[in-house]
């Protein structure tokens, strides 16, 4: 009877790590990539390679969380690394769950994976709770976190949903020897309260915050203790109306603000902030940047007072504001000179764009999107600029003269243009007549006569999405003014790509400009 047991035990052991042997040589695995002693190994191997005991347990270190566990389940070897697996990922995808179930078989699975886990070696730990039905993680998470938040710790995500009890995380975690350790921290949908008595993050340079309860002095307590900080996201955070972001930040260079509606006071001062993004947060009154080497902004949804500090270094720039095509071209060429990339997401606009005698030199990629079209006023001109949602300009097919001879004028920087709602507005066509005549470096030019947002991407789909009535009728007008007065004129060296409705929504533009 032990020579069976035994050999039961040998038969399941090869077949775990055969499952290894197989997993290593797939495409992408870690260790089509490495140089280690279990790697080269592996390679040289037979199909029954005797290795080391730690080698093995590296092997399964490497290894996805559902093949991990099914080597584990095939021998006790591995059922022991199993327990000290470094890279705990638990969603409803990695313990496998379907999309339909329910939050109680989610905490069972995951409180059993952790009941069973020493704790010991945790590099990653990840919590997701996207996509799990009704489930409230409070009375499980503080078990949870005692097992694997332990010095040696480098990544802790903890993705939660809305519940009726908010989940208050305990800051004392983050000084129980974790300080040298952590480097990234993630948490949603939980309350934060950070004190004085925290101690420093010294490695911590990632931290992601979502519609987490924390006030603006524990915010900047938190940051204080973060001097190796170098990318910061806030999102959705209400509770917060003023965040000041310390000079003593000397490695922060990505800052992300979107949707805090509570935030009225937005103060940098970290001298290295290389990226800035604004979005959402509607009552936003005072914006300031006090680092001279900011080179990529973005501002959209917020009626602040910008006060940007020096943008000589700026190499990219995204806005989104009333009249934001007019501000663009009368003020950015003076101040923001050495622009790559504009990208301008503009409201009412009340006033034609200046034609001025200063260039973006540099630009290369610019984006024009003019919302609320309802404002403009049908003599708007389109020369200066790019986008509707409904044609309400003078057709390029009505009864009146030709197209409007502008006088040249050369670009050499600017290679990709995407015009997205293209329509047969006179103006727009000879926009679009200019830049393939006078940007010799264009190299691509793309022309959407609807919006991407519109767009029917399943063309096995038997539905298609909703598009405005009035786009769907000047889809094939556009069609007609790209054909007669744009394709004739496009250069050798440039690509044009035209978009247009699926079948059936073209079919049903033409079918309605014949009634």
């Amino acid at each position: 009877m032990p020579a069976k047991r035994n050999q039961k035990r040998r038969r399941r052991q090869i077949r775990a790590q055969n499952e290894l042997i197989r997993w290593c040589k797939r495409k992408g695995s870690p260790c089509q990539h490495g140089d280690s002693r279990a790697v080269k190994t592996m390679r040289r191997s037979t199909p029954y390679p005797c290795l080391p005991e730690d080698i093995w347990h590296h092997i399964h270190s490497l290894m996805p969380m559902r093949d991990a566990a099914r080597a584990a389940c095939l021998s006790r070897t591995f059922l022991q690394s199993w327990r000290s697996h470094p890279n705990l990922i638990l969603n409803k995808d990695t313990i496998g769950l379907n999309a339909s179930a329910c939050g109680g078989n989610f905490s069972r699975k995951v409180d059993h994976i952790m009941r069973n886990h020493s704790g010991i070696g945790v590099k990653i730990f990840r919590l997701e709770y996207l996509g799990v039905v009704g489930f409230d993680a409070s009375r499980y998470l503080d078990s949870w976190l005692q097992v694997v938040v332990k010095p040696g710790i480098e990544e802790l995500t903890l993705v939660l949903c809305k519940t009726k009890r908010e989940y208050n995380f305990p800051c004392s975690l983050l000084s129980d020897g974790i300080q040298n350790s952590i480097r990234y921290l993630r948490l949603d949908w939980c309350a934060l309260r950070p004190t004085a008595e925290l101690g420093p993050l010294q490695s911590l340079t990632s931290l992601r915050l979502r519609s987490v309860s924390i006030r603006g002095e524990e915010l900047q307590c938190l940051l204080s203790n973060s001097p190796a900080l170098e990318q910061l996201r806030i999102s959705s955070c209400t509770e917060i109306v003023c965040l000041k972001i310390p000079c003593s930040l000397q490695k922060l260079s990505n800052l992300t603000v979107i949707g805090c509606d509570s935030l009225k006071v937005l103060e940098n001062k970290a001298p290295n902030l290389s990226s800035f993004f604004v979005s959402g947060c509607s009552n936003l009154r005072i914006l300031e940047n006090k680092t001279p080497n900011l080179s990529s902004f973005f501002c959209r949804g917020v009626g602040a007072k910008l006060s940007l500090g020096e943008t000589l270094k700026m190499k990219k720039l995204g806005m989104g504001r009333a009249n934001a095509v007019h501000y663009a071209r009368a003020e950015l060429p003076s101040i923001m000179p050495n622009l790559e990339t504009l990208n301008i997401r503009s409201g009412p606009e009340a006033v034609n764009t200046p034609v001025l005698p200063t260039k973006f030199l540099y630009l290369k990629h610019l984006s024009i999107s003019l919302i609320a079209v309802s404002t403009l006023s049908p003599s708007y001109d389109y020369f200066s600029l790019v986008q509707q949602r409904s044609m309400e300009h003078e057709s390029v097919f009505a009864k009146s003269s030709g197209l409007r001879q502008i006088p040249e004028n050369r670009h050499d920087s600017l290679k990709t243009v995407k015009i997205s709602g293209f329509c047969s507005a006179k103006s727009l066509v000879e926009l679009t007549c200019y830049i393939l005549k006078n940007v010799v470096s264009l190299e691509s030019l793309t022309l959407d006569t609807i919006h991407g947002d519109c767009r029917c991407y399943l063309k096995t789909s038997p539905f298609c999405n909703h598009i405005e009535e009035d786009i769907l009728m000047e889809a094939p007008r556009a069609l007609s003014a790209i054909r007669r007065y744009i394709e004739k004129i496009v250069p050798t060296t440039v690509k044009l790509t035209v978009l247009e409705p699926c079948s059936r929504c073209h079919a049903k533009g033409l079918q309605r400009i014949s009634c």
